[in-house]
């Protein structure tokens, strides 16, 4: 049982952190906002959308299939929120307003699917699972969400010097011969990879992308070769503290592990915009 179940749950919720603390990392380069990571862009959400649609309607079975389906998703936020902020360059207020507005889009397209097509135990599971949990995942997920976020952050790393250079901005890194338009796609294309792996086994995990990336820079520094890869180590371990606290709390019953991190990354939420509003 605990090879089967407690092993296995553990490294999918180790791999699912490192993930989204990647994203968040690169994401706050490519946009130089402070507050990017996929929950707060709706990113999430859009996979949700995706794996939700997926399970519900039918279109397909396994992880494979989820991951497929919340890719479309993740991308398809991705792309209305560049689009509400004309490529991503109206400044942070747009931006996040466009993540704010991104996310209730697929909430909302996401409610009316479950609404309109799923069963009444169906819709209880999906509501559930929607809020961040790990207690289906098994070897199988582990294995496929290993090589998504290896290769995602071997993509990130190759990818280092660039991110260094979005930092100051894409005029910068156009300077010193960095192909923007096609590094951008390359990282947007690699973090929705990311994210709907992430989301089509454990739901929508908030806020792990937004604080971890924020304390890893602050004791190593601001370079991304160093940032991706402490930031993954401390996302793994934060996630698996959240899912150790959301089954511990109220036990014998659980929480959703997305509950957790928002009870952790909201403050901080609220830390950033304040000391960036007395800038």
């Amino acid at each position: 049982m605990i090879w089967d179940f407690r092993l296995s749950r553990a490294l999918v919720a180790a791999c699912c952190g490192a993930g989204l603390a990647i994203c968040g990392a690169v994401l706050q380069s490519l946009l130089k906002n402070a507050l990017a990571e996929p929950y707060v862009l709706g990113v999430s959400a859009g996979a949700s959308t995706g794996a939700v649609s997926v399970v519900v309607l039918g279109i397909g079975t396994g992880a494979v299939s989820l991951s497929a389906g919340a890719f479309a998703g993740a991308f398809a936020a991705f792309a209305f929120v560049a689009f509400l902020t004309n490529g991503a360059r109206g400044g942070n207020e747009r931006t996040i307003l466009a993540g704010v507005a991104a996310s209730q889009l697929f909430n909302a397209i996401t409610a009316y699917t479950i609404s309109t097509s799923a069963s009444a135990q169906q819709a209880r599971d999906v509501m559930f699972w929607l809020l961040g949990s790990f207690s289906g995942v098994r070897w199988p997920e582990f294995q496929l969400v290993l090589v998504v976020v290896l290769i995602g952050l071997a993509v990130c790393l190759y990818y280092s010097r660039a991110l260094d250079a979005f930092t100051f901005g894409d005029d910068a890194a156009a300077s010193l011969g960095i192909a923007v338009p096609w590094v951008r796609l390359i990282l947007f294309t690699v973090t929705a990879l990311i994210t709907a792996t992430i989301v089509s086994m454990a739901g929508s995990i908030g806020f792990v992308g937004l604080v971890v990336p924020h304390i890893m820079r602050f004791f190593f520094g601001p370079l991304h070769r160093t940032l991706l890869i402490a930031s993954a180590l401390a996302g793994a371990i934060l996630m698996v503290l959240a899912d150790i606290a959301s089954r511990l709390l109220i036990a014998p019953q659980s929480l959703p592990v997305g509950v957790v991190t928002a009870l952790v990354g909201v403050p901080f939420f609220a830390v950033i915009i304040y000391r960036s509003r007395n800038k």
